[in-house]
């Protein structure tokens, strides 16, 4: 099996992936519609298994690599200055992917002449929040909510974590250091539990920026925590590359499953607007990102695309890009050269606030409404649509759909009825996974993009790196 871990990774995924989809199609014209399903669902199982694979260390990985990243800063003030560059820049593409995403809606018109009369409507709440609810609740949450409410697993998550604290502690007061540091490496893996706990992304970057700007103001005792967050990020990581291992065979049942179970009759029944998300992504990827990479920071844009292959193959089949977090961390530090420091500060935030794709995403669908059932749209209702859309998906969950159901919040904008929304959303939801694959590929190549960025003004690129990917 030599040759098999000789082969590139990202080489290895996309023949996953590519006999995943012709074996998921073969499956579903050969096989009765029930067991040719049941057969995908238990292949199903190992790109299930995979995903919480990576799901494990997503936490653990946000938050040594963000803690570790805020000491290697070593000035609180650098942080203020990179938080505000990358915000600026997420909220910079996102204009750009409302801009091309209502112009491929107003160019392909895949609402016009569509059948709803089958749709079944599912009715959705207008009040989706965005990026400030989120904040909001963040602000206001109970961190220990999830414990309190007794569930079995969170209990053993968080009890573990606690005596790996206690544990850890001990074994480095044994070691001379002193208490203050102690303490503060306790209280840290104890922050640790808590946020496993809360599973919340937005929550646990909050605690994890807290405690590394503690850690910044101890004079004199940022050595041993410094030491100690770089090397269990490091180790997160080598879990992160193990768990990679899988990723060919995991890419493959998930493909399987999502071919097999939609089928072609499904993908030709939203022929045009599959075409508009798809191509207004790779346009969206190729001229803005690829624009950014190439003009804007001088850098051979095929060596970007190149070193974020494993990222992108891997959104793309789970469609989450907080399960793709640990792969698109180890892409960025290891194959663009982009600094831990830069990496671990960048990367988590926008896997909770850079939603691109999404963006774009709301911008088609809202004019395919329009087309569908006639609405008249004037010209202040696109800059609507496109400020709309922009808001309600900074912050939008990292999970598979979760972007359809801020469309009712966007419909808004034109009047669109609550029946209509509701037929609508009823009609896109049964293959929306193939959209929302390709829409996570673009969060996640923006989310690379930007950590580039932010890494090349800062001076924490080693172009070197980045550019030797040329030879391979």
């Amino acid at each position: 099996m030599s040759w098999w871990f000789g082969v590139k990774l990202w080489k290895r995924v996309f023949l996953g992936l590519i006999l995943g989809v012709i074996f998921g199609l073969a499956v579903s014209q050969t096989m009765a519609p029930e067991a040719g399903e049941k057969l995908l669902t238990e292949i199903k199982i190992v790109g299930d298994i995979f995903i919480a694979a990576i799901r494990l260390v997503i936490i653990p990985l946000i938050f040594f690599t963000l803690v570790a990243g805020v000491l290697a800063l070593g000035d609180p003030k650098k942080l203020g200055t990179i938080g505000l560059k990358t915000l600026v820049l997420y909220l910079l593409t996102t204009f750009f992917a409302n801009t091309i995403g209502l112009a491929m809606g107003t160019i392909f018109r895949p609402g016009k002449g569509v059948e709803l009369g089958a749709a079944e409507p599912r009715v959705i709440s207008a009040d989706a929040g965005g990026f400030l609810d989120r904040i909001v609740g963040m602000a206001t949450k109970n961190p220990f909510e999830n414990i309190m409410a007794g569930d079995p697993m969170t209990l053993v998550i968080a009890g573990l974590l606690i005596l790996a604290a206690i544990w850890l502690t001990r074994r480095v007061e044994e070691g001379g250091v002193k208490r203050p540091v102690v303490a503060m490496i306790f209280i840290a893996l104890f922050a640790l539990g808590i946020a496993m706990a809360s599973m919340d992304i937005l929550f646990l970057i909050f605690v994890s920026l807290v405690i590394g700007i503690t850690f910044l103001f101890e004079p004199g005792d940022d050595g041993p925590a410094m030491r100690f967050f770089t090397y269990a990020s490091d180790k997160v990581l080598g879990v992160t590359h193990l768990i990679m291992e899988i990723a060919p065979f995991g890419v493959f049942a998930l493909i399987a499953w999502v071919a097999g179970t939609r089928g072609l009759e499904t993908f030709t029944a939203i022929f045009w607007l599959v075409i508009a998300v798809y191509l207004g992504c790779f346009i969206h990827m190729a001229v803005v990102y690829g624009a950014i990479v190439k003009f804007g920071l001088k850098l051979p844009f095929v060596n970007f695309f190149r070193g974020i292959l494993d990222a992108q193959m891997v959104a793309y089949s789970t469609s989450s890009s907080s399960a793709t977090l640990p792969v698109t961390i180890s892409n960025v530090t290891e194959n663009l050269g982009v600094k831990k420091s830069i990496a671990g500060s960048v990367l988590p935030l926008g896997a909770t606030i850079n939603m691109d794709g999404t963006a774009l995403y709301l911008g088609i669908v809202a004019l395919f409404t329009a087309q569908a059932f006639g609405y008249s749209l004037e010209p202040h209702h696109y800059g609507l649509i496109a400020l709309t859309a922009a808001l309600v998906s900074i912050g939008t969950a990292g999970i598979p759909s979760a972007s359809l159901f801020l469309l009712a919040t966007v419909l808004q904008v034109f009047d669109v009825t609550p029946e209509h929304t509701a037929i609508i959303v009823g009609f896109i939801f049964p293959f929306d996974r193939l959209l929302d694959m390709m829409r996570t590929v673009v969060n996640v190549t923006g989310d690379a993009t930007v950590a580039v960025t932010v890494a090349k003004w800062e001076g924490e690129l080693d172009e070197e790196v980045f550019r030797q990917r040329s030879s391979n």
